[in-house]
């Protein structure tokens, strides 16, 4: 994906790398938490996964938004540079 971004556009590979291993964290996370739940019910492996994965994308998005715009309001209001979302340095 990396090399989609347009060149003048681009991130470092330090700031993609820490983009990304937030992503692949979190998938790790729900595969161990379905493969914890699937061995606690008789349901579906699979089934888990796609209940977990539909409330991730929609409700964990909301609740995402929610708190990302609440924190960014914060550190506007409170003028904390270092804390603002995207600047990495």
């Amino acid at each position: 994906k990396r090399f989609r971004e347009p060149k003048h556009e681009r991130r470092p590979w330090r700031i993609w790398f820490l983009d990304t291993s937030k992503q692949a964290i979190g998938m790790l996370f729900i595969h161990f938490a379905n493969v914890y739940l699937s061995d606690l019910t008789e349901e579906d492996p699979c089934s888990l996964y796609l209940i977990n994965f539909l409330l991730d994308a929609t409700l964990g998005m909301l609740l995402i938004y929610i708190g990302i715009r609440a924190v960014s309001s914060l550190v506007e209001w409170q003028q904390w540079d270092s804390l603002r979302f995207g600047e990495y340095g």
